[in-house]
C-alpha cells in the first residue's frame, strides 16, 4: 500500500522533542526522514533514561521510529560536502537551532536554496526568526509564560501550574511545523519552488488560546485564573474528589447535559444556576463536592454509565493504556522491532481510511545508515570509505 508522503525526503537536523515529533509524523506516513546527527553523541534524547538499549532511551524510541540516521560533522568541509549532496536530493529540511546558527555554518536557507530551489526549509524556534527575543534561549515553560497561557493555568487564588505535557513544544511548535510543511508541499506542487517556513513556538502558543484571547481582545477585560468557563470558573466544568481519593471530571457545559447531571446527583435545584454568578458557582461546587465525596470513583462510573452527560473518571497512565477505547483505537500498540525488544509504542493518532500511517522500522542507531545513504548518493566504494564519518 502506498503512503501519502512516500516520495518525500526530509533532512532532520533537530534534537530532543519539537523537531523530532514533527518529523515522526512525516515518517509515519511514508516520508524518508534522514536524521543528521553529530558524530559521537547524536540526538541528546538517545541518552534520556530509562534506556531501551545502549543506543536509545524510551523517549528516543518513541520519537524516532521509521527514520534513518547519518552521522555528519557539519563544521567540517567533508561533512558539509556530504550534506550539500543530501540537500540536492531533499524535499524538506527541518532544523531547530537558534536563528543565525545555520548561517554561521554556511548552511543557511539562501545558500541551500541555491543548491535546491525546490527545498522547503522549516525552522522551529522558540520566538521565530524576527523580533527582540529571536535569539534568546527558552523552553516550553518560558514560551507559555510569554504567551499569557501559563498565567491562566491553575486554581483560583493559587500560583500558575506547570502543565504535564509540553504545550508549546508539541502543539505550538511541532504541529504548526507539520502544517506549514504540508502547506508548502502543496504550493510546491503548483510552482515547483520551495520556501522558508518560520515556526515560532510562542506564536503557536498564542494561536492556541482561541477560547480566551478573542474575548479579551473584544472586551479588554482580563480573564482570571480559575474563573473562566473552561479553566475552573464553572461548577459544571470541574474536577471533584471521590470517596477513595480519586477524581471525577464533570464537563456538563450544555444545558441538556447539566440537567441530566443534576438529576443523577439529586440536586435539581441547581439546574437553573448553570450560568449563575461567581458566588453561586462556588456555592454549587461545594454542594456537588459534598455529594461526590460520598461514593468511590468506580461507583460513580457505574452510576453515570448510561447517562447522557459529560462525566469521566480521571485515569492514571496504567489505567489509560488498558482502557477499551484506547485499545480499540490502537493508540497504544505493541511493536515487534527486528532484533529488538517488543515494545509498547504510542500509535498513529491520524486515521486515514485509504493510506494509513504505520510503524515500519525501529529507531536508527547513530550513523546506522551512513554507507547505505552514501551509496544512494552515488559515491564509489573508495569515496564511501574516505567520506564515512565515525559513529
Amino acid at each position: 500500500m502506498s503512503l501519502p508522503l512516500e516520495n518525500i525526503r526530509v533532512l532532520d537536523l533537530t534534537r530532543l522533542l519539537p523537531g523530532p515529533y514533527c518529523t515522526l509524523m512525516l515518517a509515519d506516513f511514508g516520508a524518508d526522514v534522514i536524521k543528521i546527527e553529530e558524530p559521537g553523541n547524536g540526538d541528546y534524547a538517545r541518552w534520556e533514561k530509562p534506556m531501551i538499549d545502549d543506543e536509545g532511551g524510551a523517549i528516543f524510541y518513541s520519537l524516532n521510529r521509521n527514520k534513518r540516521s547519518v552521522s555528519l560533522d557539519l563544521k567540517s568541509e567533508n561533512g558539509k560536502e556530504i550534506f550539500f549532496d543530501l540537500v540536492k536530493t531533499a524535499d524538506v529540511l527541518v532544523e531547530s537551532f537558534r536563528p543565525g546558527v545555520m548561517e554561521r555554518l554556511g548552511l543557511g536557507y539562501e545558500k541551500l536554496q541555491e543548491i535546491n530551489k525546490g527545498l522547503i526549509y522549516c525552522a522551529i524556534t522558540g520566538f521565530g526568526q524576527t523580533g527582540p527575543y529571536s535569539k534568546l534561549p527558552g523552553h516550553d515553560l518560558n514560551y507559555l509564560s510569554y504567551a499569557g497561557l501559563l498565567d491562566l493555568q491553575g486554581e483560583k487564588n493559587g500560583k500558575p501550574l506547570i502543565s504535564s505535557i509540553q504545550i508549546a513544544d508539541i502543539a505550538g511548535g511541532a504541529q504548526m511545523a507539520i502544517n506549514g510543511i504540508l502547506l508548502a508541499l502543496l504550493e510546491k506542487n503548483k510552482s515547483g519552488e520551495g520556501q522558508f517556513v518560520d515556526i515560532s513556538m510562542l506564536d503557536g502558543s498564542v494561536s492556541l488560546m482561541q477560547t480566551l484571547l478573542p474575548e479579551y481582545l473584544a472586551s479588554g477585560e482580563l480573564p482570571k485564573r480559575g474563573e473562566s468557563v473552561l479553566n475552573g470558573g464553572r461548577a459544571c466544568y470541574e474536577v471533584y474528589k471521590t470517596k477513595d481519593q480519586r477524581f471525577l471530571s464533570v464537563a456538563a457545559l450544555e444545558p441538556k447535559f447539566w440537567v441530566e447531571f443534576c438529576k443523577v446527583i439529586g440536586e435539581e435545584s441547581l439546574i437553573s444556576l448553570l450560568n449563575g454568578s461567581q458566588l453561586e458557582q462556588e456555592s454549587m461546587k461545594r454542594i456537588i463536592q459534598e455529594i461526590i465525596i460520598e461514593k468511590t470513583l468506580e461507583e460513580w462510573v457505574v452510576i453515570f454509565k448510561d447517562v447522557d452527560t459529560c462525566v469521566a473518571p480521571v485515569l492514571n497512565l496504567s489505567e489509560m493504556i488498558s482502557d477499551p477505547q484506547i485499545i480499540e483505537r490502537e493508540i497504544i500498540t505493541d511493536v515487534n522491532f527486528p532484533n529488538r525488544e517488543t515494545l509498547k509504542q504510542v500509535g498513529i493518532p491520524i486515521k486515514l481510511s485509504k493510506t494509513p500511517g504505520g510503524i515500519r522500522s525501529a529507531p536508527p542507531k547513530l550513523g546506522e545508515h551512513n554507507e547505505e545513504i552514501f551509496l544512494e548518493l552515488g559515491y564509489s566504494d573508495t569515496n564511501r570509505k574516505s567520506l564515512r564519518i565515525g559513529n
